[in-house]
C-alpha cells in the first residue's frame, strides 16, 4: 500500500485515493494549509516526504536479510 506521501498531488483521482485511505491524516495537511503561509506548508511538506523515504526501507526489510549478514 501506498504511503500518504507516495501519491501524485496534482492528481485529483489519486489525492482522493489518498484521503479516503488516510482520512485522519489528511484533515490534518487541510488544517496546516490553513495555518501556514504556502512556502511553509511546502517546506513542511517536503521535509515529511524525506523523512518518511529514509525511514521506510528499515521499516520493509526482511529477517531474512538481517540474518544474512552475519
Amino acid at each position: 500500500m501506498k504511503s500518504f506521501f507516495e501519491f501524485n498531488r496534482n492528481s485529483p483521482e489519486e489525492r482522493q485515493e489518498r484521503n479516503k485511505l488516510y482520512p485522519e491524516l489528511a484533515r490534518f495537511h487541510i488544517a496546516l494549509r490553513e495555518e501556514m503561509s504556502e512556502e511553509e506548508y511546502q517546506a513542511y511538506y517536503n521535509s515529511e516526504q524525506e523523512s518518511h523515504k529514509r525511514s521506510r526501507p528499515m521499516l520493509y526489510q526482511s529477517k531474512s536479510k538481517w540474518i544474512s549478514t552475519y
